[in-house]
């Protein structure tokens, strides 16, 4: 989990998959908020898209590289939590706040990764690294 914990930070611009609501792959930018308790947090806006596609079909895949050309890729199940404690950590990040202004804004939602599989991998042919999460 630190490994990838590690690397979510350093690449603060992930790439957030979901499947949309017409069935069609949907990619678009998204940033990690924390690690607790084990678990991967993001969040959103319940007025978006991305939102309903993720309530639609909790399936969802996060890609993200570095310049040294490695890559981290997680998939899983994304789950939404009405978690204060969360909620509060998200609402430090300046742009969360920017958007969000405070924990308790009824579109502000917190969601997780639930049965993550992740691997961290470059193009030298060496074996990935398969994350224990």
């Amino acid at each position: 989990m630190k490994r990838v914990v590690e690397f979510l930070n350093e690449n603060p611009v992930q790439t957030l998959a979901t499947v949309g609501l017409e069935g069609n792959a949907k990619a678009r930018p998204f940033m990690f908020m924390t690690e607790k308790e084990g678990k991967l947090w993001f969040c959103t806006n319940n007025q978006k898209e991305v939102y309903k596609e993720m309530k639609n079909n909790s399936s969802v895949a996060i890609s993200v590289s570095n310049e040294r050309y490695e890559y981290l890729r997680i998939t899983g199940d994304a789950v939404f939590e009405n978690n204060m404690e969360v909620k509060e950590i998200c609402i430090e990040n300046p742009i969360v706040k920017g958007q969000y202004e405070k924990a308790t804004n009824p579109i502000f939602e917190v969601f997780y990764i639930a049965n993550p599989k992740a691997i961290i991998a470059d193009f030298s042919g060496n074996p990935p690294y398969e994350a224990k999460l």
